[in-house]
């Protein structure tokens, strides 16, 4: 049976160990992402994980190699936390790209913070914090695959950008602050724009306070108001 003891005394096979454990740690995560169609999924995190690793057994070994030199003699001068650092600083540049903005949604949020959990697994692993290692990679599991069972319990507001042009004359912002008032709805944010060679009037509002999607059921009132020529909403 393999002990810690025998890690410790085998170098290369400690190596091997943690290696394979960080690659495992990515992975799960990792497949957990696939399953949802993410772009970073399986091999992205298991990569991540098996990198971040890989860099923390460098940097030990960094250690293990100079460290005996004497600092008053020798230029060498060693900080093994540099290079954890720098993991920490890379990992923010993957993570940047899976995030995507698409009108007042932000997508890939989830992804990205699986990816610099996973760069994390990798530096417990890497550096021989087995039981840290396993207890995160736990820990995040449960939050990944049950709490995302809770969601539809969860009661959140939803926001609804919509763009309407209309007549300049006579001006429908009376009548939209009516429609919304009688669906208890908040103007979170509000822009117009008029169009003098056209006559029109576009505009631009976010709302909030509505618990369910009423995209459709708030532009077909809307549509009912004299003068509205357009209406979109995401």
């Amino acid at each position: 049976m393999l002990s810690f003891q025998t890690l410790v005394d085998n170098y290369e096979l400690a190596i091997l160990v943690k290696i394979i454990l960080a690659g495992i740690a990515g992975g799960v995560i990792g497949l957990e992402r696939e399953k949802h169609g993410r772009p970073a999924g399986l091999r992205t995190h298991l990569l991540v994980a098996i990198g971040a690793a890989l860099m923390m057994i460098i940097s030990e070994s960094f250690f293990l190699k100079y460290g005996s030199l004497d600092a008053m003699v020798s230029p060498v001068r060693l900080d093994p936390s540099r290079v954890a650092a720098q993991i920490v600083t890379g990992i923010g540049f993957l993570g940047a790209g899976v995030i995507l903005k698409q009108g007042i949604s932000v997508h890939g949020l989830t992804t990205a913070a699986s990816l610099w959990l996973v760069a994390g697994l990798g530096m417990a692993f890497g550096s021989g914090m087995f039981i840290a290692g396993g207890i995160a990679m736990t820990t995040a599991l449960f939050g990944l695959v049950f709490l995302k069972r809770l969601e539809p319990y969860i009661v959140k507001s939803h926001y609804l950008c919509l763009t309407i042009t209309a007549d300049r004359s006579p001006d429908i912002y009376p009548d939209l602050e009516r429609i919304f008032s009688e669906k208890n709805l908040r103007i979170h944010n509000i822009g117009a724009t008029l169009d003098l060679e056209n006559q029109t009037t576009t505009y631009r509002l976010t709302l909030t306070q509505h618990t369910r999607r009423i995209g459709r059921e708030l532009t077909a009132e809307i549509s009912g108001i004299p003068g509205v020529r357009k209406i979109s909403f995401e």
